[in-house]
């Protein structure tokens, strides 16, 4: 019981703070946030120790709990992540992680055609056949959870430790795509054909087609997502 009201009390200063619920600059007392909480003090120094672990919060002597602004924040924590995606912020967090699969996604596709061993290779090929079973189904549940298998292995499969720690956000991304309602009940046959593509690639040593098909699926999914950060400003690199 007392995880699960760790677990809330995480989720609620979480959700308040990226949300912008709770602003930049606004100081919580711990007596406030156990009476908001209803949970034990312990419950919630634990739950401020987590959001001082992701930047968002500062403990200050005298003051009290102080919300620090995005640019604090672990913004690559999948957690930080899908509050993002469950917020007003939506948009710009799917503009973000796309641009950034975009960037990195092609390459490790690229090194992985290069690095991969053939057992890793041949397994990122089950997955890309499963993927369009699954989707010719219909079995939105499965495909997604496919989804994120094959782009974190292709993330590890380029032998890119950095890379592959990239893994998490990207999942926290594609799920979020999903529960947003921006993915279809049965996939657009030729995204599906391009994962194996990209599969096909890796396997055969082949790294231009694997980059090409790579890029390819990033794009599709950029024209499929644009609309949600059409109207939606950039970050200002001064004040976020």
């Amino acid at each position: 019981m007392s995880s699960r009201l760790h677990d809330l009390a995480v989720e609620h200063l979480g959700t308040r703070i990226v949300s912008g619920e709770l602003a930049p600059g606004a100081v919580l007392r711990t007596d406030a946030l156990e009476d908001d909480l209803r949970v034990s003090r312990s419950v919630v120094r634990e739950a401020v120790r987590v959001a001082q672990s992701l930047g968002l919060v500062e403990t200050v002597k005298r003051v009290g709990i102080r919300v620090l602004p995005m640019r604090s924040w672990n913004l690559f924590d999948p957690s930080v992540i899908r509050w993002r995606l469950e917020s007003a912020q939506n948009g710009a967090q799917l503009r973000s992680l796309t641009e950034l699969r975009t960037a990195i996604e092609p390459v490790a596709a690229e090194l992985a055609a290069r690095f991969a061993p053939p057992a890793l290779a041949g397994e990122l090929m089950g997955i890309a056949a499963s993927m369009r079973t699954a989707g010719r189904a219909g079995d939105a549940d499965a495909f997604l959870e496919l989804d994120v298998d094959f782009h974190r292995m292709v993330l590890r499969a380029s032998g890119n430790e950095m890379f592959a720690a990239l893994g998490d956000a990207v999942g926290e991304v594609l799920r979020g795509r999903t529960s947003s309602g921006l993915m279809p009940t049965h996939p657009n046959e030729d995204a599906m054909q391009w994962h194996v593509d990209v599969a096909d690639a890796i396997l055969a040593g082949r790294p231009d087609a694997a980059r090409e098909a790579m890029q390819r699926v990033l794009g599709r999914t950029a024209d499929d997502v644009e609309r949600t950060w059409r109207d939606v400003p950039r970050a200002d690199a001064a004040t976020a």
